[in-house]
């Protein structure tokens, strides 16, 4: 992607938004200028990406999120994934979805009544097999759980006893500590806090004289103040602190308690109150998974459940089946198959993830024959050319804005190929249609043209060009195209002929 001794390759593009792109633009914070959208992908030759969406930092995610609103594009083997039973499937839904705005939420219901309902089979079926071992597991998380809410651990309890235990065990040192502090500072013969008090009221005499002192007074003031806080604190500490030989047995044995607890079950003691729960959870799960007949009844209502969503998908489904099949068929008769037709079967099958039917296109090249399924009937040029009535015809079911049709029309030639041309210049009618062709029928159906010229070179380097091409050299092209290196008056006569018809 990088051009050999370059150090990277920088692509920007602007585009028109609609309503959807420019909803998902608001979604994500990118706002929107001049109402549209600037898209820019910087890439290294280290391989290294970076993205911007209006000039904002984006995700290669984000990038190929909005990208899929605003292009779609159509490869020249696209037609080969037609052959592909999910291909198939995927397509006509989209075209459900285009006839009928329930469809993709009755496709989502499908998928997810599906993986419940084979979840909740699996689990049937592993209890049923497996019924004795589940009995004893049962067994053990009840045992588990009992212990558990016997000793009934709360969330955090383990610091608050941890902490009450230190403080009864030391009892006995906190009062002796408190109280030596207390005498200390107010209770002794000569407390800090009376000679504090003293020396301040000799200070305030002594400013009177002199008032250098005020700065030695309000230094000692708050200090005293302090102690005299101190004084009440601890005098209150002591009316608390006591010694409790009683609730210190008490919460000596549920520390050992719960830490023999903790040891036995493996984890720390503040983990016992979320072990207690996990343990609770896993048993009632147990508990209902073990309830054989109560499972079965969920399994046949949410069974029940799948089958009325799928059933309804059946029936949207057959109204875009038969309503595709009918305009392909339209359009196989414009593409020279005359007599032709397209069908969608929908066959009976298992119940799956996406419905009760398995998708399948048929197609007769001609009248008088059966239709048959497609990758088996269909040469290279028709399947391009059927692929190529289903692109056109699905492209109406999408609201992206802009269709890139790389060399669809390969297999394709003569009077069918300006058929094809038609067909991209009616479509163009509704949507930004490029395409690229070495089909002069399809080419000179086009309203501008642009010419990609690959080979020359330049200080050594191979270089391609994309030229915008004026009336005359839409003539020298589209003549080239027809006539090949020579150009004569015929195929420049034939060139005006075929881009006057446009």
């Amino acid at each position: 992607m990088v051009r050999e001794g370059a150090a990277r390759a920088d692509i920007t593009a602007e585009f028109s938004v609609g309503a959807a792109a420019a909803a998902w633009l608001l979604d994500n914070a990118y706002a929107i200028e001049d109402g549209g959208a600037l898209l820019r992908r910087v890439i290294d030759n280290a391989g290294r990406s970076k993205a911007y969406i209006n000039g904002i930092a984006a995700t290669a995610g984000q990038l190929r999120e909005l990208g899929d609103m605003l292009v779609d594009i159509h490869g020249q083997h696209a037609h080969q994934s037609l052959l592909k039973g999910e291909a198939q499937r995927a397509l006509l839904d989209n075209q459900a979805g285009f006839k009928d705005a329930g469809a993709a939420a009755l496709a989502q219901l499908v998928a997810a009544s599906h993986q419940q309902w084979r979840a909740l089979v699996r689990q049937r079926e592993g209890f049923e097999k497996d019924a004795n071992n589940v009995l004893i597991e049962r067994e053990r998380l009840e045992w588990q759980v009992g212990e558990l809410a016997k000793l009934a651990v709360k969330p955090g309890e383990w610091a608050d006893i941890s902490n009450e235990h230190s403080r009864l065990s030391h009892a006995a040192s906190l009062l002796e500590g408190a109280q030596e502090a207390l005498a200390a500072l107010s209770e002794s013969e000569q407390p800090m806090l009376s000679q504090l008090s003293s020396l301040n009221a000799k200070l305030g005499k002594l400013v009177d004289v002199d008032a250098g002192l005020q700065g030695v007074l309000d230094c000692m003031e708050p200090a005293r103040i302090q102690l005299q806080e101190a004084v009440y604190a601890l005098n209150d500490y002591l009316d608390r602190v006591e010694l409790d030989p009683e609730r210190l047995r008490q919460v000596d044995a549920r520390l050992e308690a719960i830490h023999s607890t903790a040891r036995k079950f493996r984890v720390s003691p503040d983990d016992l109150p979320a072990e207690h729960a996990s343990l609770a959870a896993r048993l009632l799960a147990l508990a209902d998974a073990s309830d054989l007949d109560g499972l079965r009844r969920q399994e046949a209502l949410v069974l029940a459940r799948y089958m009325e969503a799928a059933a309804q998908l059946s029936t949207v489904r057959a109204a875009a089946a038969q309503q595709l099949g009918s305009e392909v068929t339209a359009a196989m008769q414009e593409l020279n198959m005359t007599g032709g037709s397209f069908a969608v079967a929908l066959h009976p099958g298992e119940p799956g993830a996406s419905g009760l039917e398995q998708v399948e296109f048929l197609v007769a090249g001609h009248a008088g024959v059966a239709p048959r399924p497609l990758a088996k009937v269909a040469s290279g040029g028709e399947l391009a050319r059927i692929a190529l009535a289903i692109s056109v015809i699905t492209s109406n079911a999408t609201t992206t804005p802009t269709l890139i049709f790389d060399e669809v029309d390969s297999g394709i030639g003569g009077a069918v190929a300006e058929v094809v041309g038609r067909l991209l210049k009616r479509l163009g009618q509704q949507r930004q249609v490029l395409c690229v062709t070495h089909l002069p029928q399809v080419a000179s159906q086009a309203n501008q043209h642009f010419q990609v010229a690959k080979g020359t070179t330049e200080a050594g380097k191979t270089v391609s060009h994309i030229d915008v091409l004026d009336n005359k050299a839409r003539v020298e092209e589209v003549a080239r195209m027809l006539g090949g290196l020579e150009i004569t008056a015929t195929t420049r006569k034939h060139a005006r002929e075929l881009l006057a018809g446009v």
